[in-house]
């Protein structure tokens, strides 16, 4: 994903308007094909792997609740956007061994299998899917781990609600009855989030975040919530 001063922060109050994004590149194929092209060669050229959407922190407090919640390590998880793979990565080295990772960016998806094989990590599925136009192969998951696509999909200049409306209905279809969905977004606040993934989800946990003061006011530029699917 994009640099996080990319998308505009957001305070913790939530703004008028469900929908008050402006159509972006960020929300479109050709700008992350491009993107993780440029990674891929550069990955060629000197070994670097990228940068690692919202930081590492975003990452390790995801894994210390899973890891608190006695999240079986051969539950079936899921990493939609993988990116880079940085995540599958991290959760292979603390013990989790039936991971899948998706994007749908075929550059994307070649780094990050030269990743994983790099690290010998072979054993990690990587497919390139469109989390909006998925094939049948993305279903029973346990825990569904979103961490900056939500966001992009909400730029999408061809039509942002039809697509939020379908990143749902594809959640659900994918993630088993009582399955986590661990969300991270720089775009959305809770209360945004809550009432975009209702009446299907229920929140569990809000996560602990980095915060910002401006002006007096103290808010979070980054929301990570867990959500339940309900049956």
């Amino acid at each position: 994903m994009a640099a996080l001063d990319s998308v505009r922060e957001r305070s913790s109050e939530p703004h008028e308007s469900e929908n008050d994004f402006a159509p972006s590149k960020l929300g479109t194929k050709e700008y992350w094909d491009n993107t993780y092209k440029r990674d891929l060669q550069t990955y060629k050229d000197i070994g670097d792997v990228g940068e690692i959407w919202f930081g590492e922190g975003s990452m390790y407090r995801v894994l210390k609740w899973m890891t608190k919640q006695n999240i079986p390590k051969n539950a079936a998880v899921l990493d939609i956007g993988t990116g880079n793979g940085a995540f599958l990565v991290e959760m292979a080295k603390e013990g989790f061994t039936n991971l899948t990772g998706i994007d749908y960016s075929s550059a994307s998806i070649e780094l990050t299998r030269n990743i994983l094989e790099e690290g010998g990590l072979v054993n990690i599925k990587v497919l390139e899917q469109d989390f909006l136009n998925p094939s049948t192969e993305l279903k029973d998951f346990d825990v569904c781990i979103d961490k900056g696509t939500f966001d992009a999909i909400s730029l999408n200049p061809e039509g942002q609600d039809a697509a939020k409306l379908q990143y749902v209905t594809t959640l659900m279809a994918t993630l088993k009855p009582q399955g986590h969905f661990i969300i991270t977004s720089c775009n959305w606040t809770k209360e945004q989030l809550l009432q975009i993934f209702s009446p299907g989800f229920e929140l569990l946990r809000e996560l602990p975040t980095p915060r910002f003061q401006f002006g007096g006011v103290t808010g979070n530029s980054v929301t990570a919530l867990v959500l339940k699917r309900l049956s």
